[in-house]
């Protein structure tokens, strides 16, 4: 049985097969957590990691493979004509059309998660931007975007060029019509935001039905989003998650 690699101090292991042992790891483990969240939905949703050598690269899920059934042994790798290089099944060309022209126009980026969850796409379809109305909603003030347009399912780069756009400098970017998407300087940093964000669509919506919501002022939202928006929050408030489904389901690392 494979074991989890631990994180490395530095950040990133300097060995680029051991770093992309790690970070195909904590791909597969997000993936399972998803599955164990109810993010699926068919054949949708994706989450990629950029290749730590060939970086014009990045590993992904297989096409129609359900998230509850993905290794390590099970990811793909696609290059940048949406080619798959390592690997026997086939890509979901949604997923190469957004996540290429994301991990192109994001070279600090090394993941992407998106994914058709029923919050996020709920709250997208109001068109609007979350509101700091609680604190883990925080981590994202000032720190999305609005993908203010739906032109149907992207298959095109183009479409994945205007999603980068609208994504811009920010973490993560609601896709009007269509659900959420979230980036990270570690598979675990836009994997955790993508939970968070989510979670933080539901108690939008849950607030808003309930009565007008109270708002954060700006200055503390800003204050809170130094504390639990940076990098190193999304790695370490991963981690728990990380460690339970790899001790209940230690197949997704074969």
């Amino acid at each position: 049985m494979a074991e989890l690699l631990p994180s490395p101090p530095a950040g990133r292991y300097e060995d680029p097969a051991t770093e992309r042992l790690y970070r195909k790891q904590r791909l597969a483990a997000a993936f399972r957590l998803f599955s164990r969240f109810g993010f699926e939905e068919g054949v949708a949703g994706h989450i990629t990691a950029r290749d730590p050598e060939d970086t014009e690269t990045f590993w992904v899920n297989p096409f129609a493979m359900h998230f509850g059934h993905i290794s390590v042994s099970d990811l793909i790798q696609v290059d940048a004509s949406g080619e798959v290089i390592d690997g026997d099944r086939p890509v979901n060309r949604a997923a190469f059309a957004i996540h290429s022209q994301v991990h192109a126009a994001r070279p600090d980026v090394v993941a992407a998660a998106h994914s058709h969850s029923v919050h996020g796409k709920a709250w997208s379809a109001l068109g609007r931007l979350l509101e700091p109305i609680t604190q883990d909603v925080c981590a994202f003030y000032e720190d999305h975007g609005l993908f203010d347009d739906y032109t149907g399912v992207v298959l095109d780069t183009e479409e994945g060029k205007r999603i980068a756009h609208a994504l811009g400098e920010h973490k993560a970017v609601i896709l009007r019509n269509h659900g959420l998407l979230t980036v990270g300087h570690s598979v675990e940093e836009a994997a955790w935001w993508f939970i968070t964000m989510e979670r933080s669509c539901q108690a939008q919506l849950l607030a808003s039905a309930a009565g007008t919501t109270v708002l954060i002022d700006p200055d503390q939202a800003t204050r809170t989003h130094a504390q639990i928006g940076h990098p190193m929050a999304g790695r370490i408030n991963f981690k728990p998650l990380l460690d339970r489904i790899v001790a209940e389901q230690p197949d997704l690392l074969d």
